[in-house]
């Protein structure tokens, strides 16, 4: 089906190494990103409603991506502070949700956005507006995982490749072609999106670097922005999977995975599996800027 809307799920940008807790990973988003979301929204002028629902540190969020819409001129910036799921049925956020050109989730617990929206007039709304409107739904790290039908929930990268190592649950139902992963490459999760498709053959795996994201136009069409690589796994050709034959934690055995790596510029189109690489002559520089 064809849809008016436009997802921008966003890989997200984990710390430097030290220490593994939210407090030290907020999602700091390289500014050429944060600009394409607002541009696809209209421009600076554009009516931006930020979720912190996922993050386990909602302030410190908030704070973050304030500045950044505000470093970037953006004039109508909402702060959407959602904890509880009775808060998505308020009445002021249910019209800020009809208005808005733009509505980004952050990162943290998928869950807790599925928890606390999915299923709610919120998110009802924001379905119904992606299918007839050009409304623009962004989301990095958790926020680009629950956009998703079949959304991950976890799973130990140190188990990837066994059998139950990946957890999964109903996402948010923007796109139901895709299973999304962020984090993919600092983080080692091939082995679980591995999964995540051998479990659900006929949908395509997305893993998105961090300061990587898409742009995805009529629900089929999509574009990497960013300075780093989307992985796709693509089992449509599938010639040997026995996941529905092993117990959890036995190995997996999975032959003919298709395996793309696209960068910025690159092109897919989700309906005919088909690339479109940017040409070798490009000027990566202006690329790089926009």
């Amino acid at each position: 089906m064809n849809v008016k809307g436009i997802l921008i799920p966003i890989g997200g940008n984990e710390d430097k190494g030290i220490v593994k807790s939210e407090k030290y990973t907020l999602e700091y988003i390289n500014s050429g990103i944060l600009s394409r979301v607002v541009k696809e929204s209209g421009g600076i002028h554009a009516s931006i409603v930020i979720i912190p629902t996922a993050s386990s540190i909602p302030d410190e969020v908030i704070v973050n991506y304030t500045k950044a819409f505000q470093k970037l001129g953006c004039t109508d910036v909402y702060i959407m502070d959602i904890r509880l799921r009775e808060q998505s049925e308020d009445p002021e956020h249910i019209d800020m949700i009809k208005k808005a050109d733009c509505v980004m989730f952050s990162g943290g617990d998928q869950s807790k956005i599925t928890g606390n929206i999915g299923g709610s007039t919120i998110h009802k709304i924001l379905l119904k507006r992606f299918q007839n409107d050009k409304i623009v739904i962004a989301g990095t790290s958790a926020g680009a995982m629950c956009m998703s039908g079949e959304m991950i929930t976890g799973g130990n990268s140190s188990e990837s490749f066994f059998k139950g190592a990946v957890g999964m649950a109903k996402g948010m139902c923007f796109i139901d072609k895709l299973i999304i992963d962020s984090h993919f490459i600092t983080r080692g999760r091939f082995g679980r999106l591995a999964e995540a498709v051998a479990r659900h053959p006929t949908l395509i795996g997305i893993g998105l670097a961090d300061d990587t994201g898409l742009v995805i136009k009529n629900g089929n069409d999509f574009e990497v922005i960013g300075s780093g690589m989307v992985i796709i796994f693509d089992p449509n050709k599938l010639q040997h999977n026995n996941i529905e034959i092993l117990e959890d934690g036995t190995p997996m055995t999975i032959t003919n995975l298709t395996t793309h790596v696209l960068a910025n510029g690159d092109r897919f189109n989700i309906e005919k599996r088909a690339v479109k690489v940017l040409p070798m002559e490009a000027d990566f520089v202006k690329l790089y800027s926009l």
